[in-house]
Protein backbone atom coordinates (compact mmCIF):
# COMPACT_ATOMS: atom_id res chain seq x y z
CA UNK A 1 0.00 0.00 0.00
CA UNK A 2 1.52 3.29 -0.89
CA UNK A 3 2.27 5.86 1.90
CA UNK A 4 -0.32 8.10 0.76
CA UNK A 5 -3.18 5.83 0.94
CA UNK A 6 -1.72 4.87 4.69
CA UNK A 7 -1.75 8.59 5.57
CA UNK A 8 -4.86 9.05 4.40
CA UNK A 9 -6.52 6.29 6.02
CA UNK A 10 -5.14 7.36 9.16
CA UNK A 11 -6.55 10.97 8.97
CA UNK A 12 -8.79 10.84 11.94
CA UNK A 13 -10.97 12.97 10.09
CA UNK A 14 -11.54 10.53 7.28
CA UNK A 15 -11.37 7.32 9.17
CA UNK A 16 -14.64 7.05 10.73
CA UNK A 17 -15.93 6.65 7.31
CA UNK A 18 -13.67 4.96 5.47
CA UNK A 19 -13.14 1.21 5.34
CA UNK A 20 -9.89 0.45 7.55
CA UNK A 21 -6.23 0.01 6.25
CA UNK A 22 -6.83 -3.95 5.64
CA UNK A 23 -10.65 -3.90 4.67
CA UNK A 24 -9.29 -1.56 2.24
CA UNK A 25 -7.05 -3.57 1.40
CA UNK A 26 -9.37 -6.55 1.10
CA UNK A 27 -11.81 -5.02 -0.95
CA UNK A 28 -9.35 -3.54 -3.87
CA UNK A 29 -7.70 -7.26 -3.77
CA UNK A 30 -11.51 -8.84 -4.39
CA UNK A 31 -11.65 -6.28 -7.22
CA UNK A 32 -8.42 -7.10 -8.62
CA UNK A 33 -9.72 -10.83 -8.71
CA UNK A 34 -13.03 -10.32 -10.20
CA UNK A 35 -13.51 -11.92 -13.44
CA UNK A 36 -14.69 -8.72 -15.40
CA UNK A 37 -12.66 -5.20 -14.81
CA UNK A 38 -14.82 -2.86 -12.97
CA UNK A 39 -14.53 0.81 -13.20
CA UNK A 40 -13.29 2.43 -10.30
CA UNK A 41 -16.06 5.19 -10.38
CA UNK A 42 -18.21 2.15 -9.70
CA UNK A 43 -16.83 0.81 -6.34
CA UNK A 44 -14.75 3.26 -4.83
CA UNK A 45 -18.40 5.00 -3.38
CA UNK A 46 -18.27 1.38 -1.12
CA UNK A 47 -14.46 2.02 0.39
CA UNK A 48 -16.79 5.16 2.21
CA UNK A 49 -19.99 3.05 3.26
CA UNK A 50 -21.67 3.45 -0.30
CA UNK A 51 -22.53 7.43 0.57
CA UNK A 52 -23.20 9.12 -2.76
CA UNK A 53 -20.81 12.49 -1.10
CA UNK A 54 -17.80 11.31 0.10
CA UNK A 55 -16.01 12.63 3.45
CA UNK A 56 -13.33 14.08 1.37
CA UNK A 57 -13.51 18.55 1.75
CA UNK A 58 -11.67 18.37 -1.59
CA UNK A 59 -12.11 17.25 -5.19
CA UNK A 60 -8.40 17.40 -4.90
CA UNK A 61 -8.63 14.81 -1.51
CA UNK A 62 -11.05 12.84 -3.19
CA UNK A 63 -8.84 12.77 -6.25
CA UNK A 64 -5.71 11.50 -4.50
CA UNK A 65 -7.65 9.30 -2.66
CA UNK A 66 -9.08 7.61 -6.24
CA UNK A 67 -4.98 7.53 -7.55
CA UNK A 68 -4.04 6.20 -4.74
CA UNK A 69 -6.57 3.51 -4.50
CA UNK A 70 -6.38 2.27 -8.44
CA UNK A 71 -2.34 2.09 -7.77
CA UNK A 72 -2.79 -0.52 -5.30
CA UNK A 73 -5.71 -2.26 -7.33
CA UNK A 74 -3.11 -2.12 -10.19
CA UNK A 75 -0.26 -3.82 -7.78
CA UNK A 76 -2.85 -6.39 -6.59
CA UNK A 77 -4.05 -7.26 -9.96
CA UNK A 78 -0.23 -7.80 -11.14
CA UNK A 79 0.47 -9.99 -8.41
CA UNK A 80 -2.93 -12.01 -8.75
CA UNK A 81 -2.22 -12.74 -12.15
CA UNK A 82 1.22 -13.13 -11.52
CA UNK A 83 1.15 -15.69 -8.91
CA UNK A 84 3.01 -13.61 -6.87
CA UNK A 85 -0.07 -12.12 -4.18
CA UNK A 86 0.81 -12.94 -0.48
CA UNK A 87 -0.88 -11.92 2.30
CA UNK A 88 -0.45 -8.21 3.63
CA UNK A 89 2.78 -8.17 6.39
CA UNK A 90 0.13 -7.47 9.82
CA UNK A 91 -2.16 -10.36 8.19
CA UNK A 92 -0.63 -13.22 9.91
CA UNK A 93 -1.56 -16.02 12.69
CA UNK A 94 -2.27 -15.53 16.01
CA UNK A 95 -1.57 -17.90 18.70
CA UNK A 96 -4.48 -16.10 21.03
CA UNK A 97 -6.84 -15.35 18.78
CA UNK A 98 -6.27 -17.35 15.92
CA UNK A 99 -5.81 -14.47 13.37
CA UNK A 100 -4.78 -11.07 14.13
CA UNK A 101 -7.49 -8.49 13.47
CA UNK A 102 -5.85 -7.31 10.24
CA UNK A 103 -6.31 -10.76 8.81
CA UNK A 104 -10.07 -10.68 9.88
CA UNK A 105 -10.67 -7.26 8.69
CA UNK A 106 -8.67 -7.99 5.06
CA UNK A 107 -10.89 -10.77 4.98
CA UNK A 108 -14.09 -8.56 5.76
CA UNK A 109 -12.98 -6.49 2.75
CA UNK A 110 -13.10 -9.05 0.38
CA UNK A 111 -16.12 -10.73 1.13
CA UNK A 112 -17.58 -7.69 1.08
CA UNK A 113 -15.67 -6.95 -2.35
CA UNK A 114 -16.77 -9.96 -3.78
CA UNK A 115 -20.46 -9.24 -3.45
CA UNK A 116 -20.02 -6.60 -6.09
CA UNK A 117 -18.92 -8.48 -8.61
CA UNK A 118 -21.03 -11.57 -7.92
CA UNK A 119 -23.05 -11.57 -11.11
CA UNK A 120 -19.92 -12.08 -13.01
CA UNK A 121 -18.38 -14.75 -10.64
CA UNK A 122 -22.01 -16.94 -11.06
CA UNK A 123 -22.37 -16.36 -14.76
CA UNK A 124 -18.49 -17.11 -15.80
CA UNK A 125 -18.49 -20.21 -12.84
CA UNK A 126 -21.88 -21.53 -12.28
CA UNK A 127 -23.63 -23.49 -9.82
CA UNK A 128 -22.46 -27.29 -10.49
CA UNK A 129 -19.33 -26.45 -12.35
CA UNK A 130 -16.15 -27.28 -11.31
CA UNK A 131 -14.58 -23.72 -11.35
CA UNK A 132 -17.64 -22.77 -9.15
CA UNK A 133 -16.30 -25.27 -7.00
CA UNK A 134 -12.49 -23.66 -6.94
CA UNK A 135 -14.98 -19.95 -6.42
CA UNK A 136 -16.69 -21.99 -3.56
CA UNK A 137 -13.38 -23.32 -2.07
CA UNK A 138 -11.71 -19.51 -1.99
CA UNK A 139 -14.67 -18.15 -0.78
CA UNK A 140 -14.95 -20.74 1.97
CA UNK A 141 -11.52 -20.49 3.23
CA UNK A 142 -12.06 -16.53 3.63
CA UNK A 143 -14.83 -16.84 5.47
CA UNK A 144 -13.44 -19.01 8.03
CA UNK A 145 -10.61 -16.52 8.58
CA UNK A 146 -13.30 -13.55 9.22
CA UNK A 147 -15.06 -15.83 11.24
CA UNK A 148 -12.06 -18.18 12.98
CA UNK A 149 -13.89 -18.96 16.40
CA UNK A 150 -16.71 -20.45 14.48
CA UNK A 151 -14.87 -21.72 11.67
CA UNK A 152 -12.73 -23.73 14.68
CA UNK A 153 -15.81 -25.18 16.05
CA UNK A 154 -17.38 -26.64 12.18
CA UNK A 155 -13.56 -28.08 12.09
CA UNK A 156 -13.96 -29.48 15.37
CA UNK A 157 -17.03 -30.89 14.56
CA UNK A 158 -15.88 -32.73 11.32
CA UNK A 159 -13.32 -34.28 13.19
CA UNK A 160 -10.16 -32.69 12.01
CA UNK A 161 -7.47 -31.71 13.66
CA UNK A 162 -8.89 -28.06 14.04
CA UNK A 163 -5.88 -25.81 14.56
CA UNK A 164 -3.29 -27.67 11.92
CA UNK A 165 -6.53 -27.69 9.26
CA UNK A 166 -6.91 -23.62 9.96
CA UNK A 167 -3.00 -23.03 9.57
CA UNK A 168 -3.41 -25.27 6.24
CA UNK A 169 -5.79 -22.62 4.75
CA UNK A 170 -4.59 -19.62 6.20
CA UNK A 171 -1.02 -20.48 4.65
CA UNK A 172 -3.04 -21.88 0.99
CA UNK A 173 -5.33 -18.61 0.43
CA UNK A 174 -2.22 -16.81 -1.60
CA UNK A 175 -1.80 -19.77 -3.77
CA UNK A 176 -6.00 -19.99 -3.80
CA UNK A 177 -6.68 -16.43 -4.55
CA UNK A 178 -3.99 -15.91 -7.49
CA UNK A 179 -5.23 -19.45 -8.90
CA UNK A 180 -8.74 -18.63 -9.19
CA UNK A 181 -7.75 -15.09 -10.60
CA UNK A 182 -6.15 -16.65 -13.32
CA UNK A 183 -8.94 -19.14 -13.93
CA UNK A 184 -11.42 -16.20 -14.13
CA UNK A 185 -9.10 -14.10 -16.61
CA UNK A 186 -8.60 -16.78 -19.05
CA UNK A 187 -12.52 -17.57 -18.91
CA UNK A 188 -13.01 -14.11 -19.53
CA UNK A 189 -11.06 -13.92 -22.23
CA UNK A 190 -12.38 -17.09 -23.77
CA UNK A 191 -16.29 -15.52 -23.73
CA UNK A 192 -14.68 -12.63 -25.32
Amino acid sequence: MSAQLSVILQNSELSQHLLSEHQTRGFVTAMAAAPHLLDPAEWLAYLWGGEETSPFTSHEALEQYANAIVELWNESRQALLSNAWHWPEACQLDDKELVTEATREFAEGVLQGWQLARDDWETLMPENSQDNALLGGVLLSVSLLYDPESAMAALSEQGAEGLAQFEEVYHAVPQMLCGLTQRAYQLAEENR
